[in-house]
């Protein structure tokens, strides 16, 4: 009776130090998040007596002088352009890449495999001076060949090199839950007549949505955030500068005016569409991460 009682008090003491944690750790994340929200609707007067304070009442011009006069309403527009335009080149890429490397044995399929599991220990942040003098350099010859240049302050080649950056990733994660599916759907396809094409998006796609939207909600919050690559392939693009470039600008400009009310309506504005998407696909995500796991 005693080893019982020890038992069940040390499994009560770890699960109360669980629970610590993990409130800790909400309160660490919720607090700065809840005292930013609150910040973007305070007058810029507000911000010189208590930080803790709540705000008197809710001043939506911080919101409306933030789109409009820091032009954070164009800088969103081109996140958007930029963030649709990268997944759509990624999925169209990656889905059929990691449907062949995790569905069928070919030759080099080894080799392929090594290079993208290669690229997950790559920091695209390394190799974005390389990417800059690569795209420089073909801007050159292209003013010397047709007299104008492309590579360079180009929303469509952004997504591009986004697209690429998140193909090792991507492939690793679609491939190991491609291999947990079982073949018995695709072999009953291919009695009744299905392509190899067919097969592979109509039954293996959507049997694989949890993942597929898993991979899309990582690579969202990537390109959606990025800021490195941005900032040094759209230098001279005054108008075609993303969000969190933007963000930056807007923080520096503001910071000098005092006017901290403007600013954290930014940081909102940066932040919401994140929290809207993964609150509508939590219980997909959830899924997504899970089920890979497990054998079919």
């Amino acid at each position: 009776m005693t080893n019982t009682k020890k038992g069940l008090s040390a499994e009560t003491l770890y699960k109360l130090f669980i629970y610590v944690v993990l409130i800790t750790l909400a309160v660490v994340i919720i607090v700065p998040v809840a005292w930013v929200f609150l910040a973007s609707i305070k007058q810029n007067s507000e911000f010189y007596g208590n930080p803790w304070a709540l705000p008197a009442g809710f001043y939506w011009q911080n919101f409306v002088d933030a789109w409009n006069a820091a032009s954070m309403g164009s800088y969103m527009l081109n996140s958007v352009i930029v963030t649709a335009l990268s997944l759509a080149l990624l999925l169209v890429v990656a889905l059929p890449a990691a449907y062949c490397l995790s569905r069928f044995h070919f030759r080099g399929r080894g080799f392929l495999n090594t290079c993208f599991m290669a690229g997950l220990f790559i920091n695209v942040n390394y190799i974005v001076v390389p990417i800059f003098l690569m795209l420089r350099d073909g801007d050159a010859f292209l003013k010397k060949a047709v007299g104008s240049g492309f590579l360079l302050n180009n929303l469509f080649v952004l997504a591009v090199v986004y697209a690429s950056t998140a193909l090792p990733f991507t492939i690793y994660l679609l491939s190991g839950y491609f291999s947990t599916l079982p073949h018995d759907f695709e072999e009953a396809a291919y009695i009744d007549g299905a392509t190899y094409s067919q097969a592979m998006v109509r039954i293996i796609f959507p049997m694989a949505q949890p993942s597929i939207i898993t991979i899309i909600l990582f690579n969202f919050l990537s390109f959606w955030n990025e800021y490195i690559i941005s900032m040094t392939l759209m230098s001279s693009a005054t108008g075609q500068k993303t969000l969190p470039v933007g963000l930056l600008n807007l923080m520096q400009a503001q910071q000098s005016s005092a006017e901290y009310g403007i600013l954290y309506a930014g940081l909102v504005l940066v932040m919401l569409p994140t929290l809207i998407l993964y609150m509508c696909v939590q219980k997909k995500l959830t899924q997504g991460m899970t089920v890979g796991g497990l054998k079919g």
